[in-house]
Formats: C-alpha cells, structure tokens, sequence
C-alpha cells in the first residue's frame, strides 16, 4: 500500500524524534568529537528529516490528497521541530 505524502510527512516527525531519543540516551559517546562535527549530525538527524516532512506536507496539501488534517499536522509539528532544532544549533553551539 501506498503512503500519502502527509504519512509521510507524520513518518519523518517520528523518525526525528527517535533520533532526539537516542541522541540523547548516547549523548556521551559524542563527547569526544568536535563541535562542529556534533552540529553536522544534529544537522542531518534532526533537522533534515524534518525540512523534508515540511516538503512532504504542503505537496500533500497542493495534490490536495484526502485527510488532508493529516498533511496540516504533519507541517506544523515538522515545522515547530525544525525551528526548535535550528534554533538550539545556532544558539546553544
């Protein structure tokens, strides 16, 4: 079966915030490396997941697919964890 777009958004919201999870749980094994290298993998783990849930959305809301509360949520959350991620990376280093 095929996922809609919006699932797919929803999809890529909960694979980010099982990244956070274990970023978190593993957070010492990243002592050792650099700063920046911790910004990269934040970067691809947290952040662009979500850009592409975004995306993912608002095609879902431009094929105007069915369920289309489900394409909404998946923006609004991806989008509210995208700018809390984004935000926590230039600020808080």
């Amino acid at each position: 079966m095929k996922m809609s777009l919006g699932a797919k958004s929803l999809t890529l919201f909960a694979s980010s915030i099982l990244f956070l999870v274990l970023l978190t749980i593993f957070e010492s094994l990243l002592s050792g490396i650099s700063l920046t290298a911790e910004r990269i993998i934040s970067a691809l783990l947290l952040v662009l997941p979500g850009v592409i849930g975004v995306v993912f959305g608002v095609l879902s809301l431009i094929r105007k697919e069915p369920r289309v509360w489900v394409a909404i949520l998946g923006v609004i959350l991806n989008a509210l964890l995208v700018s809390f991620q984004t935000a926590i990376l230039f600020f808080a280093g």
